[in-house]
């Protein structure tokens, strides 16, 4: 059997990579969101958040792998969104250091032209990815939802919130609409804050030529 990480971040970051072009297919300002969506959605799913007029509350105690948890308890109450968006850029590079010391991507330094800094990531074993892939088409097209693995209910949840193509293509999204609904209202509310996170940065970078 092909090992694959056990967070949902780190499974995520994988999901992300495009094997044909060898790179990731969302830009760092969306995959942190992603991301942190994808620790707020473990977080649901452990019982170490709850959640109290529609904001994340802390649950029961437990591990805390990316300081969410902390975060959460140090402030006053936020929306799942504001969560969301807070640390975007720095949950890529943590998770992507996650991934680097485990063995399942190298990263290289590059500089593109010769001036400007490029990292280059390679994903070791592209069976880690496809395996992921799997599970993700799995709880597309299977079993009833109330017996989907609860990370692979969740990576489709969080990857049609992210439009992320390398998982769900837009057809498919469209076929699957009514079983994405509901992976994700298994999934909890971090999954649909990211979308709305995600859309209104689509929105306003449209709005500005961007």
């Amino acid at each position: 059997m092909v090992e694959i990480p056990e967070t949902l971040p780190a499974r995520m970051f994988l999901l992300a990579y495009d094997l044909n072009k060898k790179r990731l297919a969302l830009s760092g300002g969306t995959l942190g969101y992603l991301l942190r969506a994808a620790a707020l959605t473990e977080l649901y799913l452990d019982g170490r958040l709850d959640e109290e007029r529609r904001r994340p509350t802390p649950g029961t105690p437990g591990e805390d792998p990316y300081g969410l948890v902390a975060q959460i308890s140090a402030s006053r109450p936020r929306s799942w969104q504001y969560w969301v968006r807070k640390d975007g850029r720095a949950m890529v590079r943590t998770v992507r250091q996650e991934l680097a010391d485990g063995g399942w991507i190298r990263v290289r330094h590059r500089r593109r032209l010769g001036l400007f800094p490029h990292d280059e990531i390679t994903v070791r074993d592209p069976r880690v990815v496809k395996t992921l892939w799997g599970g993700a088409s799995s709880a597309l097209r299977g079993r009833p939802v109330a017996h989907v693995n609860s990370y692979d209910a969740a990576a489709v949840a969080l990857a049609a919130a992210g439009e992320l193509k390398t998982v769900l293509p837009a057809p498919d999204r469209r076929r699957h609409k009514r079983r994405i609904e509901e992976l994700t209202a298994r999934s909890g509310p971090a999954a649909p804050a990211a979308r709305k996170v995600i859309r209104a940065t689509q929105y306003s970078a449209a709005a500005s030529g961007g």
